[in-house]
């Protein structure tokens, strides 16, 4: 058993895709044209972490109701978490990128820890080695 995706609601697909995929690394895995439910058109997205089993879903808000989810959808908690081998390295360039970290850099048990908003406004952990 594995967890293959995740779903982000995102304003629109190619400003998502630029920032996982342009800013942060991360893998286009696809790019699909897919249809709702009801039959309107939509794309399937999906970004990866380099070497990551699990994908993420860009879905395009449909509705009011995921329109208001954009950004919240952990109601303002870390719901994401991105381990990177050189944090130093990872921070730097994500910031240089224009990444928004809100939190600065600190040393936990489980390794160096700082705060970013992705671009609907969720917040991650970027995550360096565990200590020891």
């Amino acid at each position: 058993m594995r967890l293959e995706l995740i779903t982000l609601i995102v304003e629109e697909y190619d400003a998502a895709i630029e920032f996982f995929v342009g800013t942060l690394g991360f893998d286009l895995v696809e790019d699909s044209p897919s249809f709702t439910n009801d039959g309107r058109p939509k794309r399937w997205v999906v970004v990866r972490p380099p070497e990551s089993s699990t994908g993420i879903l860009l879905a395009r808000a449909d509705g009011e109701r995921q329109r208001n989810a954009i950004g919240d959808q952990v109601a303002g908690r870390v719901g994401f978490f991105l381990r990177v081998n050189d944090f130093a390295s990872a921070y730097r360039r994500m910031a240089d990128a224009g990444v928004e970290f809100v939190t600065e850099p600190r040393m936990e048990s489980y390794g160096e820890v700082a705060v970013f908003l992705d671009i609907a406004g969720n917040r991650w952990d970027l995550l360096g080695p565990p200590v020891g």
